[in-house]
């Protein structure tokens, strides 16, 4: 018998109930059938494991590499991955079989096109996470029998599970990370069980109306994955053993609604991470620390940018210092846009039913838009620009020599989001958009893009943020002809390509109405946020008869892109304010400069600096009060002046100031030299300089 037979029927039999593993075991037309010592069968076991293929014949696999490997016949992607250990990043944890992820004990067949794949390749993280998911699950069942397990995925960082009958407190959490572990040394190997009717999942699961719920909306693919004590309702793939997870933290819990409905049950959520490696998890761990250090919901109450109320949730306040970043952001978006050949527009925040019928948002958005009734007639409040510059477009006859037209606006949309979802200037319900619609000839597609692409490049370069850009093409449901789509899709790539911008492509994840290109920025830990998107639509040109003259004089079809570059400029306010840790650059600060009076002496000298900063468009203030000097500088530093200026005796007598940069001390300077320094720091809108 081959080592593959050996090793799969010692495996398929330590499943087999401790009063069964006697002296033979026989694979029959996949069952296992047991005998005792007596010599007679006392039982047979179907455990869903295919007929074993004759000893000796050899069969191809065929690698992602375009390699072939020959493994025995009736090998699984556990042999595959010994054979190819030195191409997987780290231990194999699941398989890709013909395009599609499935558990690394998965047996191949002759041709197959089949990968093992570790952590850090494409669906690893989403298959580790996801059973360990089902680890968290067991641990709380093993400690809370009485709970209900709901649903666990993996989500972008970790994974969560939701239970019903359960209540914890924050101790509890230690209980379950450590039952956890304890699980993990068990090692126990998911299997996969699969149902070919309703009625016998219902037999395991018909305690947990959740369960019951998921089963009986099921409409194929009725499978679940036992792992010693603990059986789910799952479609898998798994890990071979749990013994793969070796960090495992269990982050934080939160309350959840089923199926996110608020008049359904509520359920506790606990959120966790794991990673193959116990440094990965440190890493994390430490740069959850650093991210919480820049949350920026608690850098804006701190440093006076911004706060919420009950009053209006989801609808930011703005105070004087975070208003002076806001403006500075608004005067180089403008500055940009000028020079790119756009004009800005402004349109009415509320716009009548008839106008969002007209655009499809009465049909699609209506529940996520705010509406009222004036006179009789039903108004909205806009939750995004385009209608009202469709209308704008709409109100000029344009020829071919005046496209392509490039229209801008910072207009403020308001959608209805649910409270649970509401996260600082992350996630509101009032936010200002940088639109801007660019009408155009079909040819001049490749063009535009590429100098949006440029202005998104130059901006983003400015606050010293690193990028990625996605394409996404036509989905499944969508409107336009093959050929719109096929030249407005090539437009996009050309542009993509003749511009040598790499990207990723996104099969299939287009607006129903055109092809579009996001653009990820990367902050200074490292995460990433989707803001920019650059879209082409042949929907609203459609709906809104829009046209222009062509050389023919005949009226033809404009094409349109939506872009963004800021997207919701509160979100890219947030952002900033974390990627700087709330001490942003000289251009942007609220307070440039700080100077600070050693004692009551030199309070004349340090006011009059103060008035000529401002003189010369420096945003100044003093610290003229009876404190330390160790004091007034620290309070400087917490509230992130980018300039602090000490004058004592000898600056007085010297006409010069002490400059400090954070802990840096640069210096006594004269002022003249200290002014236009600053001035020309903030005019070249410099991301960091802190010297003189």
């Amino acid at each position: 018998m081959s080592t593959v037979h050996k090793s799969r029927l010692k495996s398929v039999a330590t499943k087999i109930p401790t009063p069964f593993r006697q002296n033979r075991a026989i694979c029959n037309q996949g069952a296992l059938r047991c005998e005792d010592k007596a010599g007679s069968f006392s039982a047979e076991f179907a455990l869903a494991i295919p007929p074993l293929s004759p000893l000796g014949l050899l069969m191809k696999i065929y690698l992602a590499d375009q390699t072939v490997e020959e493994l025995e016949a009736g090998a699984t992607g556990v042999e595959l991955a010994k054979k190819v250990k030195n191409r997987v990043q780290g231990p194999a944890i699941g398989l890709r079989l013909n395009g599609e992820l499935k558990d690394l004990k998965t047996p191949l067949k002759e041709g197959d096109q089949a990968m093992p794949i570790g952590f850090e390749d494409e669906g690893g993280k989403e298959l580790f996470w996801h059973s360990s998911a089902h680890l968290l699950a067991q641990a709380v069942l093993r400690l809370f029998p009485e709970a209900k397990p709901t649903i666990g995925p993996a989500i972008e960082h970790g994974f969560y599970y939701d239970f019903a009958d359960l209540s914890l407190c924050e101790e509890d959490l230690a209980r379950i990370e450590e039952e956890a572990i304890k699980i993990v040394g068990e090692r126990p190997e998911p299997t996969r069980i699969e149902y070919q009717a309703k009625a016998d999942a219902l037999k395991v699961f018909g305690e947990n109306p959740y369960k019951v719920e998921m089963i009986e909306n099921l409409e194929e693919g009725l499978s679940a994955y036992s792992q010693g004590d603990f059986t789910d309702l799952c479609r898998g793939p798994h890990l071979p053993h749990m013994g793969l997870i070796q960090g495992f933290k269990i982050l934080k819990t939160s309350g959840a609604y089923w199926r996110a409905d608020a008049t359904r049950g509520q359920l506790t959520r606990i959120y966790g991470i794991s990673y193959p490696d116990k440094k990965q998890l440190k890493a994390y761990l430490n740069f959850l620390e650093e991210a919480e250090k820049r949350d920026h919901r608690k850098l804006g109450k701190k440093l006076g940018l911004f706060s919420f109320h009950v009053e209006g949730a989801g609808m930011p306040f703005f105070h004087p210092k975070g208003m002076i970043v806001w403006d500075e952001l608004m005067s180089y978006w403008e500055e940009c846009h000028k020079k790119a050949g756009y004009h800005k527009i402004k349109t009415p925040v509320m716009l009548s039913q008839e106008l969002w019928e007209r655009s499809g948002h009465w049909d699609y958005y209506r529940e996520n838009m705010y509406t009222s009734v004036i006179e009789e007639k039903h108004f909205a409040i806009k939750p995004m620009n385009c209608p009202g510059a469709m209308l704008f477009y709409n109100e000029g006859q344009y020829s071919y020599k005046q496209l392509p037209l490039r229209i801008g606006e910072i207009g403020n949309v308001h959608r209805h989001e649910m409270s649970g979802a509401l996260s600082g200037l992350f996630r509101v319900r009032s936010f200002h958009q940088d639109d801007a619609h660019i009408y155009m000839k079909p040819e001049d597609i490749e063009s535009e893009i590429l100098a949006v692409l440029e202005l998104a490049r130059q901006m983003y370069a400015t606050f010293g943020l690193d990028y990625h850009l996605e394409l996404s093409t036509r989905p499944e449901k969508s409107i336009g002809t093959d050929q719109d789509w096929d030249r407005a899709t090539k437009g996009l790539v050309g542009a993509l390509e003749r511009g040598g911008h790499p990207y990723k492509l996104n099969e299939g994840d287009g607006a129903f109405y055109g092809p579009k290109i996001d653009i990820h920025i990367k902050d200074a830990i490292g995460r990433t946020w989707q803001c920019g998107t650059i879209q082409l639509d042949m929907f609203l040109p459609e709906r809104f008869d829009l046209s222009y003259i062509n050389p023919a004089g005949e009226k033809q079809r404009p094409v349109m892109i939506h872009r963004v570059i800021y997207g919701s400029i509160e979100r890219f306010f947030g952002i900033l304010v974390e990627h700087y840790t709330g001490k942003f650059p000289l251009w942007l600060s609220p307070e440039q400069v700080r100077v600070i009076a050693i004692s009551d002496e030199h309070k004349a000298y340090a006011q009059a600096l103060v008035d000529q900063f401002k003189k010369a468009g420096i945003r100044a203030s003093g610290d003229l009060e009876s404190e330390s000097v160790n004091k007034k500088v620290r309070q400087a530093q917490l509230d992130q002046v980018n300039y602090i200026l000490v004058v004592g005796d000898q600056e007085v007598a010297a006409k010069t100031a002490t400059v400090r940069a954070g802990n840096n001390v640069l210096g006594a300077f004269p002022l003249e030299q200290i002014i236009n320094s600053l001035q020309t720091e903030i005019q070249d809108r410099s991301e960091r300089r802190d010297r003189v």
